[in-house]
This record gives structure tokens, sequence and C-alpha cells, in this order.
């Protein structure tokens, strides 16, 4: 894939709008092997005042969001996270570490509950939400009119007879985990705020809302006290952008399942890096196209 004019277009577009050095980030899933291509990219780039992220992404894993996060704050003194639409799961939890957040009309943001995978019994996906286990009670109490206090003591007797002890020890760390590294990163967006009032921010993230894929816009994360503003020159450029990933990243612009495909995209005004997943299982390949300024 060559670099679309109209991409480069878009991306200086928004440099010359905010004065700033753009990179565009769509991922169909934040992993740790985005990381070194992810360093050549901001190589490339150099140290900036501010540094404009252009993100598209669905989820993905908590430390690598981390990760990822706290590469992009080395690299620049003032980060930013531009949103046309999709921004969801572990790529809310990366626009926590941003000094600003700009969310566009169609901006998707979402909760940050931790989720379990695995397979039921009879061989299907399955997954839970740590809320599913922690409203146990509340379902007991409100549902079946169970008393309240005997609902609480009799579920972890129910919970652990469905569940294997030690999988709702991890669940229950991989929560304390997400919450640590929420407020971990949450600290350089609001770093006058006390570390209560942080807490609550993310625990509202966390357990605020009652399904995992609840459509959070711009406008309700400003409300929670996220720095969210709007830009409309920079939010109808991010959406030219945003038609491209639409088309260009992800499993479902596949025309067979047999078919490779690109699951991530990295760009900046001079160059894009393309990775190419590929069905057999095999280690994903990636492509790179420099441009000359």
């Amino acid at each position: 894939m060559s670099a679309p004019l109209h991409l480069l277009h878009s991306l200086r577009g928004i440099e010359l709008a905010r004065d700033s050095r753009v990179l565009l980030l769509a991922a169909s899933h934040l992993d740790m092997e985005l990381l070194p291509p992810l360093y050549e990219q901001l190589r490339g780039i150099g140290p900036c005042e501010r540094l404009d992220v252009v993100l598209h992404c669905r989820g993905g894993e908590v430390n690598a969001a981390r990760r990822i996060a706290l590469l992009l704050r080395r690299h620049a003194r003032q980060l930013a996270f531009i949103v046309p639409y999709y921004c969801q799961s572990a790529a809310t939890i990366l626009c926590l570490a941003a000094d600003q957040i700009v969310a566009g009309e169609m901006a998707l943001f979402s909760p940050i509950d931790p989720l379990l995978h695995g397979g039921g019994d009879d061989g299907a996906a399955t997954t839970l939400s740590c809320m599913d286990i922690k409203r146990f009670g509340d379902m007991a109490a409100d549902w079946f009119g169970a008393d309240s206090q005997q609902a609480r003591e009799q579920s972890l007797e129910l919970l652990c007879n469905s569940v294997f002890p030690p999988t709702l020890t991890a669940f229950y760390r991989r929560s304390e985990e997400l919450r640590q590294i929420g407020e971990e990163l949450l600290a350089h967006q609001l770093p006058r705020l006390d570390g209560a009032a942080r807490r609550r921010i993310v625990e509202q993230l966390m357990y605020g809302y009652h399904s995992h894929d609840y459509a959070i816009d711009g406008d309700e994360l400003g409300r929670l006290g996220l720095r969210v503003e709007r830009h409309e020159q920079v939010e109808q450029l991010a959406w030219q952008l945003s038609t491209v990933f639409q088309a260009a990243v992800g499993g479902s612009a596949r025309q067979s399942v047999e078919q490779p495909w690109h699951d991530v995209l990295l760009a900046s005004s001079d160059g894009l890096r393309l990775r190419q997943h590929r069905a057999d299982g095999l280690l994903p390949a990636w492509s790179e196209t420099q441009v000359l300024r």
C-alpha cells in the first residue's frame, strides 16, 4: 500500500492547524509487538514540543497501552490524542495519559473494566467482565428478592462452585492492576488533582457502567473531569483519516477469511508503516513507505 496523497494532506493539515507533529496510530489490537516500530516512527519524527496522535483502536492489552503511553510521553512535552471514531477499552486507557483529548462528534470511548476470556463447556468462547462477578450479589437481591446480606454471604460460595477460585483471584489482581495503571496515566493529564479524585474518575470508568460496550462520547468524558476539547477543522481532517483506517485496517476489510489483512497502520508526514496479519498464524510482516518532503 503506497501512502495516499489525501492521507498525507490531512496529516500535514493537522500539523499546520495545531503547530504540532502528528502521528497516526490505527490498530485492531494494542500489543507489545507495536513498540519497536512505534519507537522507530517516533525517532523519525524526532523530539518535539507538541505531539498529536490520531488514534483509532478497538482495544488491546492494558500493559501495552501503558507502555505505549509512557513511550509517547517521553517523546514530547505536550501530548494530545485526536479521536475521530473508535477509541475503546485499552485505547480509552491510553487516552488517560494525554494532556488533551480532541474528540470528534463520532468519537466512541468505552468503560475500562477488565475482561476474562475463556471457553465454555461446549467449546464456545466466553467473555466475562469483572462487573459480571462484582454485581452478582446485587443481582440476587434485586431480581430474586434475596436479603442483601444473605446474598453477599452466599455469593462467594456460589461463584467458587462455578469459577475456579484462583481464576477469581487472578480477576481481582487484574482489576487492581488496571486501577493502578489508570491512576498512573491520569496523573499526567490531571497532575494537580488529588489522588482520591483521580481514583474516583478511574473507578467510574471501571465500574460506573452496566456494559463494557457502553458508548461514551467526548462530552461524557469531559463531565467526568477529563480534558476534552473540540476543534472543528482538526476533527474534519481526522475524520478523513478515519475513512482510510476503516477501509484499510482490520479483518473485515478482507475478501475471504484465508486472506491476510492489515491490523496496524503507523504514519506521519514522513512516511508510514503497515503490519500485515497472516491468517495462518505465522508472524506478521511490516512494510514501510518513506515520503520525501
